[in-house]
């Protein structure tokens, strides 16, 4: 038996195409013409060309190109909806969340009013600690901890208005309370007593603070820029970060306070006790320090260029751990 050999690139789509016949062929055809005559053709009939490979790989390369494009088409579609689907969700949950906390605020002040206005035992006669008082501090610790900044105000407002907070007669113990990101610019707090409250990223510029008790309370990162806190005691409160850029601390008691890295620049400080204080990093650029008692204060690093130390009581080994006292009016004059 005779061996037949086979030429693989026929198909390979690499090699030469192969074809049904190996030359033209020729043949004639007899056709009438219009005038009823009899003419012969000599017809040239070219090799027909055998696919190959790669013919029917280009076959397929347009629908397997438009296949993918459609189904990376659809998958963008479908990853834009699920985007607008999860925003549309959160935007009822915002709206959900909001009405939620007005339904809140609400139901505490009704609450709070009916124990203000009972006939026997009205709220405003009530004094710290005993039953009654218990029961609104819990009541409005639990509210401001489900609150945002601006019911935050609501609340405090309130509190205020209906003198449960002031100094001079404490009805509503604020040690502890969730004041965080309070939204409490330019609100009127005088001679309040928030004592050991958290009012970290509070907002409080322009605000009307004096005489208030803050002593323990926490000012983290707080905003207090401009904020009057004449005679205010801020004793052991934390103020790290805090701005107090143009605020009135005259007279304020500030002893054993950190306020390292705070912003007191153009702060005035004038008689501001400052005992112990940490003032680590702060900037008092400009501050009226005058008449303020700084002794055993931290100034490491502090900078109190062109600062108005006119009578501070403050030493030369303190003032040698500053790191700027240029322009600074010293203690002596």
């Amino acid at each position: 038996m005779g061996s037949r050999s086979v030429d693989v690139r026929n198909f390979s789509g690499w090699g030469e195409s192969t074809t049904d016949t190996k030359e033209t062929t020729h043949y004639t055809e007899k056709t009438t013409l219009p005038d009823g005559s009899i003419a012969t053709i000599d017809v040239a009939q070219e090799p027909q060309r055998a696919k190959t490979l790669w013919d029917w790989l280009q076959l397929l390369i347009v629908p397997t190109a438009l296949a993918v494009g459609g189904l990376l088409f659809t998958r963008y579609q479908r990853e834009r909806e699920q985007e607008a689907e999860e925003r549309q969700k959160e935007r009822e949950q915002a709206v959900e969340d909001q009405r939620a906390q007005d339904t809140a605020l609400q139901t505490y002040l009704s609450q709070m009013s009916q124990l203000l206005l009972d006939a026997k035992q009205p709220l405003y006669r009530a004094q710290a600690g005993d039953y009654l008082s218990t029961v609104a501090r819990a009541q409005t610790l639990t509210i401001l901890g489900n609150l945002d900044g601006d019911r935050k105000r609501s609340v405090l407002q309130f509190l205020y208005e209906a003198r449960l907070i002031n100094n001079s007669r404490l009805v509503v113990f604020m040690g502890g309370a969730n004041l965080r990101a309070a939204k409490l610019n330019f609100a009127s707090l005088s001679d309040t007593n928030l004592s050991g409250a958290d009012l970290s990223d509070a907002v409080l510029g322009g605000a009307i603070l004096s005489t208030i008790a803050l002593g323990g309370a926490t000012l983290r990162s707080a905003n207090l820029n401009g904020a009057d806190l004449r005679q205010s005691v801020l004793g052991f409160a934390e103020l790290s970060s805090a701005n107090l850029i143009f605020a009135n601390l005259a007279e304020a008691d500030l002893s054993f306070a950190n306020l390292s890295g705070a912003s007191l620049s153009y702060a005035t400080l004038s008689s501001a006790i400052l005992v112990f204080a940490t003032l680590i990093g702060a900037n008092l650029g400009g501050a009226d320090l005058s008449g303020a008692d700084l002794s055993s204060a931290d100034l490491s690093g502090a900078d109190l260029s062109g600062a108005n130390l006119t009578n501070a009581i403050v030493s030369n080994e303190q003032l040698t751990t500053v790191r700027s006292l240029e322009g600074a009016t010293m203690p002596e004059g």
